[in-house]
């Protein structure tokens, strides 16, 4: 049986015109038969081997039921010279004639030579014409021309002006995520709450669906383009063309490209940069502060941290004497824990109510919030933080040194064994990335005291709520939330505790 193979890409077709039914037309002449079986890939590109049609032509050959394949060109067997030889080869071991419109190769010396050159040549072409095209593309955002639609939720695609614009009612939507996300008020509940809210609401997607799903609303919240930021040339999709038709184990990833390569937009803004960067303090946190709620709900469930051994604090319980006594501790006894804590305890009772009092008095007197931002950043403030990080840097050079000391020890030959040798190096070594880790969260803590500004507006809507409602219809839901609105987090010291302030 004879095959006609024909391929096209959709750029080929917007450019050369060369159809699939006149390559196929082209090859049956040449067949001088009209008893022929058709392959026909449509918009694959030839950089890619693994193509239906062609895979299953490769096949039908290995299973016998070709004798003969016409194509119109070697190109249209494949751009890469490595699999266009790969699939000659395959064919030549099954004793398969490879015959083109274009172009007779003897099986020669000299007609391999040619081949394989035709085959580096049109691999040479395709590597130039996406150059070619990457380097438009690369000056078309340069100009500040937006390249395609990229479905951004809250905005449209301008293709006469090549711009992005707002879609006004999309745009509303964005607004009401961060109003929610930001100010929930007892509305939702974080970003699954999110979700089910507009779900519930019948809000459809950007692509018409009806349910919206956490990780949907998460970009959102995460995507700058909505301060009036956005990126282009930031990722690198090379190789991805042929993923729809590869084993999901075999495709290839899109990686990001150097920050230096980005090529930055202008684009409306729908979302103020300061309740952006807001957003994006409290998301780094999602994963503390939206735990699965336990058995029982706690005040300050995510906020605290042990200011010693650097663990968060959950909220426990047991019973002295027939009275259950709720208190916060820093103990982990999950198998496998780096570290166990500290054994730090607090009670709930005692914590709770001075950390709410601290938050009343704000929200009570909103006068009193920019005086608190200030107290919050000023750099007298600071000097506990840097006593701090120069205690545990002290701490984290005796562990290294005691580890040097150790394996002296060893080497030097003195009676002490392999395996306590072994066991307190490796108690060390997890002394030492403990304190390293509280170190980094430490000095992390300190550049956004020293730099961060303390978001009043956030805080003057809690206040707003908070004084139109009543401190005496204040639910525990309302107290936790405003709690969070003002605190990043908690750090719970021997005689002391430190808070911190967005």
């Amino acid at each position: 049986m004879i095959a006609v193979y024909a391929r096209v890409s959709t750029e080929e077709q917007a450019k050369k015109g060369f159809s699939l039914q006149d390559q196929v037309k082209e090859c049956r002449k040449k067949a001088q038969s009209n008893d022929v079986l058709e392959y026909i890939d449509e918009g694959i590109s030839g950089e890619i081997l693994d193509r239906p049609a062609l895979t299953k032509l490769r096949n039908d050959v290995k299973e016998g039921l070709i004798t003969k394949v016409v194509c119109l060109d070697p190109d249209r067997l494949s751009r890469k010279l490595m699999n266009q030889l790969i699939i000659t080869d395959e064919f030549d071991k099954r004793g398969v004639d490879l015959v083109f419109v274009n172009g007779e190769y003897a099986k020669t010396p000299e007609g391999n030579l040619f081949y394989s050159m035709r085959g580096a040549i049109a691999e040479f072409e395709k590597s130039k014409i996406n150059e070619r095209m990457s380097r438009g593309r690369r000056e078309k955002a340069r100009q500040g021309k937006v390249l395609r639609d990229f479905k951004i939720y809250g905005y449209s695609y301008d293709k006469e002006t090549a711009k992005i614009i707002i879609n006004e009612s999309e745009a509303e939507i964005v607004r009401l995520i961060f109003d929610l996300f930001l100010n929930p008020n007892g509305r939702v509940k974080g970003i699954n709450g999110i979700a089910n809210y507009l779900t519930d609401k019948r809000i459809p997607t950007k692509t018409g669906k009806s349910t919206w799903h956490r990780q949907v609303v998460r970009q959102i919240l995460m995507n700058e383009a909505y301060t009036g930021v956005f990126y282009q040339n930031k990722w690198n999709t090379e190789g991805m063309l042929g993923n729809k038709h590869k084993p999901k184990e075999e495709r290839v990833p899109m990686t990001m490209r150097p920050k230096e390569e980005w090529i930055k937009i202008d684009c409306p803004a729908i979302i103020d940069k300061a309740a952006f960067n807001y957003a994006q303090r409290i998301l780094s946190q999602s994963r503390r502060r939206w735990a699965k709620e336990s058995r029982h709900s706690y005040l300050l469930s995510g906020l605290l941290r042990c200011g010693d051994c650097g663990n968060t604090m959950t909220g426990r319980q047991h019973t002295n004497w027939g009275k259950k006594v709720f208190y916060y501790s820093d103990e982990k006894n999950t198998a496998g824990a780096q570290n166990r804590g500290c054994g730090r305890r607090v009670k709930v009772e005692d914590i709770d109510n001075e950390i709410w009092e601290k938050v009343r008095a704000w929200l009570d007197n909103p006068e009193e919030i920019a005086a608190a931002a200030d107290q919050s950043n000023d750099k007298q403030n600071l000097t506990f933080e840097e006593s701090e990080i120069a205690r545990l840097e002290k701490e984290i050079d005796k562990a290294q040194t005691g580890r040097k000391r150790l394996l002296k020890l060893f080497a030097e030959g003195l009676d002490i064994s392999e395996s306590e040798i072994r066991e307190s190096i490796k108690e060390l070594k997890e002394k030492e990335e403990s304190l390293i880790k509280q170190l980094e969260e430490l000095k992390h803590l300190q550049d956004e005291l020293s730099q961060s500004e303390f978001n009043v507006n956030i805080l003057s809507k809690a206040s707003q709520y908070y004084l139109e409602k009543g401190k005496d219809n204040m639910t525990f839901v309302d107290k936790r939330e405003l709690i969070r609105k003002a605190i990043k987090e908690i750090r719970v010291y021997e005689d002391r505790i430190r808070i911190y302030t967005f």
